[in-house]
């Protein structure tokens, strides 16, 4: 419904978009879109209407209603259930002392890089919006203060992803040699429940 705050958009359109702005954070396939899209019509936060088209199907359009603008403000201000994370380089992390050292730099330099890459891509959006909406991006009621605040979030996590990344390589690569903690208390220092 974010989406349909912001425009009218087909089921295709709300699929481009899934693939290209909102997937940076988040993801949804073709057949998830229109089954979700008939729901949220269905409970009456959306409605459509059909343009016809030449040498194409018709197509619906998709807006917003009233009562899905309202329901869309209320869940935006509700904390989001607190889940589990699921972070499979982290968990690899936990295990890296069964590593060799030179093998696990190898694949946090790697990861680091994907890491790195990505923030590159976002900083490329950051300054086209700072210089395209200079205005819409200080305005918190503005959609597109929006979409640079949740910029904002992908490029300061891409960022620590790749420091972590760069300091994990370069940890195993030493081979364990002297402290990988502030303080010179080595892995010791880590609390017991993470043992």
């Amino acid at each position: 419904m974010g989406l349909l705050a912001r425009e009218a958009l087909s089921g295709y359109d709300v699929t481009q978009r899934m693939k290209g702005r909102v997937g940076f954070f988040w993801g949804a396939g073709h057949s998830q879109i229109y089954p979700e899209l008939a729901r949220l019509e269905e409970g009456g936060f959306v409605t459509h209407s059909v343009v016809e088209q030449r040498e194409r199907p018709d197509k619906k359009v998709f807006e917003i209603t009233a009562a899905g603008l309202d329901a869309l403000k209320e869940w935006a201000a509700q904390p989001p259930p607190r889940k589990p994370t699921k972070d499979e380089l982290t968990l690899k992390a936990y295990s890296v002392w069964l590593v060799d050292g030179e093998t696990a730099a190898r694949l946090f330099r790697e990861e680091g890089r994907r890491y790195e890459e990505q923030l590159a891509r976002y900083e490329e959006i950051r300054e086209w919006m700072e210089r395209e909406w200079a205005d819409d991006i200080r305005r918190p009621d503005s959609p597109r203060f929006a979409s640079y605040a949740t910029l904002r979030r992908g490029i300061l996590y891409e960022r620590g992803n790749a420091e972590w990344c760069r300091w994990l390589a370069e940890a195993v690569e030493g081979g364990g040699e002297g402290s990988v903690l502030p303080g010179g208390s080595g892995v010791e220092a880590w609390p017991p429940p993470f043992r």
